[in-house]
Parts: structure tokens; sequence; C-alpha cells
């Protein structure tokens, strides 16, 4: 298959685009940068050279494709306050790339969240995730994404899990390894108990490749390898790896303790992968998230 992927230099995409080309995909990859082309090089992809405010581009490459693999979303932007405006440039990639897509089998996979979709219990492939608070527009995204499968496009959403982990990850773990140097510990809410799905970015990339190659329209896949880590084995692990005690912060200082991660710390958001494993063949078999934490990818 010809397949464009968006958001191909960063962490999953520098993972899924080798995983692609193995298979003996023909690949392109989007970079916005001279550096980002020369990561998508090296992995054995073409490149377009592009953002997601470029929606010419967007159109044009996913023409030029049987199957489109959207990662790419403005996280810089969005966690610097711009939420809103980073779900809008998302809506209107998600537009444009199913809408432009070719081939006889017209295919889109994009990149979605487990956070938050049934706190509390574990979340399943049959939950569906309810547009409210402020990540809203991004739920309503994936929603729209689904809705290609009605318009004879073989659309899919990957719900990842919070961590997906590895060398080099420089997102939710690092940030909790960060705050931990900073604070002088390695805090955990309340007794910590409470749990996040987790999944190594080598089986990440595994669970993209399928969804391209087998995934049925309107299918909703987790990227769950672990169902849930209790997050205070997450932070003593930490500690023990940055030579730091563990200690529990209470709810009431959560948001003041870790900043703009302190609403999600706390939650407990385990999810399977049953569903998933069972339809697409998908065994994972990358290191579990502690594997990492231990191994030093984290400090």
């Amino acid at each position: 298959m010809r397949i464009f992927v968006t958001g191909a230099s960063g962490f999953i995409g520098s993972a899924v685009l080798p995983e692609l080309v193995a298979a003996g995909h023909q690949v392109t990859g989007l970079a916005r940068s001279d550096a980002s082309a020369a990561t998508v090089t090296s992995l054995g992809a073409q490149v377009v050279r592009g953002s997601l405010d470029d929606l010419d581009v967007l159109r044009s490459a996913a023409a030029d494709a049987d199957a489109v693999v959207h990662l790419a979303f403005k996280h810089d932007l969005a966690f610097s306050g711009g939420f809103a405006e980073a779900a809008e440039a998302d809506r209107v990639a998600i537009e444009a790339l199913g809408t432009s897509v070719g081939g006889d089998d017209p295919t889109l996979v994009v990149a979605a969240g487990l956070a938050g979709l049934s706190p509390g219990r574990v979340a399943t492939e049959a939950d569906v995730a309810l547009p409210e608070g402020h990540t809203a527009p991004r739920v309503a995204n994936t929603a729209a994404a689904l809705a290609f499968a009605d318009r004879g496009v073989r659309a899919s959403i990957v719900r990842l899990s919070p961590s997906v982990h590895g060398e080099g990850d420089g997102a939710f773990v690092a940030t909790l390894a960060q705050v931990a140097r900073d604070r002088g510990f390695a805090g955990y809410v309340g007794d910590g108990g409470n749990r996040w799905p987790a999944v190594h970015r080598s089986d990440a990339a595994t669970l993209f490749r399928l969804a391209v190659e087998k995934a049925a329209p309107g299918s909703v896949l987790h990227g769950s390898a672990e169902e849930g880590v209790a997050i205070r084995d997450l932070a003593e692990a930490l500690g023990r790896r940055l030579g730091l005690p563990a200690r529990s912060v209470s709810p009431d200082d959560a948001a003041a303790h870790f900043g703009w991660l302190g609403g999600l710390v706390g939650m407990d958001i385990p999810a399977s992968s049953a569903v998933t494993r069972e339809t697409l063949g998908w065994t994972p078999t990358g290191p579990t998230l502690l594997d990492d934490v231990e191994a030093g990818h984290y400090g």
C-alpha cells in the first residue's frame, strides 16, 4: 500500500514508519523542518514538506495514497494553553485527509486517547467517549474521523494509553520524572492505587500497521498492552531510579504539585485491549512501563 503518515518524525511516528516499511509498504511522511525531513528519510520513507496548517499539501499527499495514518497533533500549543486551537487544527486536518484519501480501498487511521474514557473502571473498545470538559473538541474530532466509514472510507481510531513509553519518551512519564527532580521526591496522589494503561512504542507501531492492513470500517482499537499500572508503583520505580523517596500528595495539592499534569495523575483509567487483540491478532511483546523506568529511560 501507499501510506501517508502525519507526525512521521515524532516519538510514535518514528516507530510507525520503519514498521510499515518493513512490511513492504511505500511510505511518505509529513515533515515541517529540515531535521524532521532527515529523520523521515533515515527511516526509509519519502518526504512531503509541510505542516497541519498546509491543507492543500495534506489533500494532495492523501490523494496520492491508499491509506493515511494521522498521528500529528499540536501538543506544544495544547499544553501551553491553546488546546482549543490545537483541536481545531486537528479537526480541519482530519476533514482534509478523510475527504481526499485515494486508492481502491481508501483507509484512514487516526490516533486518539484513552485517558478519561471511563474513570474508575476498565474501559473497553465498546465505550463511547463523551465530549465533556476541555477535551471535548478532540473527542468530537475522533467521532468525525469514524464517520468517514459512512462515506466509503475504511476509517478507524487507535486510542492510545497515556503512557506510550520507551527510550526518548518526553511525555507524561518524563514529566512525572522531572517533577520528582524538581520537588525532591516522586509523587503519587492519595494512596496511589489509581491505574494508567501503558504500551511500548514498538507495540503501538505494530498496532497502527495492523489497523491499516486489517481494521474494519468504524473500528475502535485500544493501544493498551498493560491494562493498568498503579501510579504508586510507577512513582516508586522512578524514585529508585532517581535516588529519591516516593511520597503521597493530597488530591487538593495535586494541581500545585504536578502542574498541568495534576488533573491526570490522580485518575484511575485502566483499559482493556481484548477486542483489539482478538480482531487484529495484536500481541504486544515490548518491555513494560516499569521495565523502561528501571532501564533508565526516564533518568
